[in-house]
């Protein structure tokens, strides 16, 4: 099904021309004045509004306004043989997508649209995923549609509330905080506290005291009693990062925590009864420390009950564009800026990088091409320059490049694009409407490249 276009120009040749130039890639609508483009608007299902700021005696601003107004907006651009810095600017202000000048060049007009088209489908694709997940899971802060996230949102949904601990694997950056939130917060104790600990951040002794407290005196410099995490957190949730790099003495207290529900202060023979549920995470794989001897096999046991393993980014890839996109909103309203699409070759960028920072590691790209965007897109320049050499893993599914600032990355249009399709199709495992909803086109759009330029 072809996105639906209005465009409305008091010059008939203009949109007779357009209508031609356009009507292969979208199902055009045309218009010659305000009221008739708002009768279209407020009767038809229309994807995208291009319209002249001058119409006759009429402003081609107060349509805007008017059909940024209706509750299923267009995506709205300006065109305009008067163009000015001062009339981009008050346009994009009251929520234009971006603007033209005449003469037009047709082919660019084409592309914008179908980058305009890209973004309102990411946007719209993301509501309905970020509904489907709050009312289906209630899970806000986690994103994905993969199979591998799906897994991750079913396990959550089935041991949220219960009492199990969970023991969250992953490499860094994967989101494993962002789980143990999430199950607090499903967990029937959301109103209890979340206890976080840094296992690595601390010394044993002091990891010792942070987590069971200590009685006055118990050791040097410990002037008074000292409550510890479990004891804070009781009727809550403790969540124990990086719990590999805990040495053996803390092992065995951890572990009488776990299997009798009790603990003792530092300096202290005095049980303390305590109702905490314990979640715990690690960027290493516990049950290779069990192996090695420097991890409990008994403590593994009582933690491992239900284990949640996080995905990297690069085996989720068709999450990309969901994340980045939800990343864009977020940085774009923190830092004052208007919600701005990616470009093709800034996709490009994206899709085929190794992620070995994983999610963590995008959000930080993504904040930096806001940040450095003063332009209608972000293109591939404003993002991170450990991206332009788009270096991917091997063994991953997307093409790789190297990442030399001697031999900059090739940004011929056609090159990019077909290396798109390419990582699209091969993250799609070859499913091509997959592949198509991956690249922001249609079905049709990506049958008729692959027929022009078969890879």
């Amino acid at each position: 099904m072809l996105p639906t276009l209005l465009i409305v120009d008091d010059e008939r040749a203009t949109r007779e021309g357009l209508r031609s130039a356009l009507e292969d890639e979208f199902d055009v609508y045309t218009a010659g004045g305000t009221a008739e483009a708002l009768k279209i608007l407020k009767s038809e299902p229309i994807a995208l509004l291009l319209t002249d700021l001058r119409l006759g005696a009429d402003s081609g601003m107060d349509l805007l306004d008017a059909a940024l107004a209706l509750p299923d907006a267009p995506v709205a651009v300006m065109m305009t043989a008067y163009g000015s810095v001062d009339t981009a600017v008050e346009a994009m202000r009251r929520g234009a997508w971006h603007f033209v000048t005449k003469p037009l060049n047709l082919d660019e007009v084409e592309m914008l649209l179908k980058r305009a088209v890209h973004s309102r489908s990411v946007e719209s694709e993301n509501r309905q995923l970020t509904r489907q997940v709050q009312q289906s899971h209630k899970i806000e802060r986690l994103i994905g549609k993969s199979p591998a996230m799906t897994q991750v949102f079913d396990l959550i949904q089935q041991v949220a509330p219960t009492r199990a601990t969970v023991l969250i694997e992953g490499e860094s950056g994967t989101g494993k905080e962002v789980v143990a939130h999430t199950l607090h917060h499903l967990s029937g104790r959301p109103v209890a506290k979340l206890v976080m600990v840094h296992c690595a951040a601390l010394s044993p002794q002091l990891l010792e005291s942070e987590l069971f407290g200590h009685e006055k005196g118990a050791f040097t410099g410990a002037a008074q009693r000292r409550i510890g995490r479990f004891e804070q957190a009781d009727g809550g949730t403790i969540f124990l990062d990086e719990i590999g790099e805990i040495d053996a003495s803390t092992q065995v207290k951890l572990l009488r925590v776990l299997s009798e529900r009790t603990l003792e202060r530092v300096g202290s023979n005095t049980p303390i009864k305590v109702d905490v549920r314990v979640i715990a995470a690690t960027n290493k794989s516990l049950r290779a420390l069990v192996d090695a001897g420097s991890f409990r096999e008994d403590l593994f046991f009582r933690l491992n009950v239900v284990r949640i393993q996080m995905p990297p980014l690069r085996s989720r890839r068709e999450d990309i564009v969901l994340l980045a996109n939800c990343f864009l909103q977020e940085f774009a309203k923190d830092n004052q800026r208007p919600v701005k699409p990616l470009s093709d070759a800034a996709l490009h960028a994206l899709l085929t990088y190794a992620w070995p920072g994983n999610v963590r590691e995008l959000r930080t790209a993504i904040e930096h091409g806001v940040v450095m965007s003063n332009d209608p897109v972000i293109d591939i320049r404003h993002l991170p320059q450990f991206l332009l050499g788009n270096a991917t893993a091997p063994g991953d599914s997307a093409p790789s490049a190297k990442n030399n600032l001697e031999s900059p990355p090739d940004f011929n249009l056609h090159a990019l694009e077909a290396n798109a399709i390419g990582s699209a199709l091969a993250a799609a495992k070859g499913n091509r409407t997959h592949a198509a909803e991956l690249l922001g086109v249609s079905r049709r759009t990506l049958q008729r490249k692959l027929k022009d330029s078969p890879l």
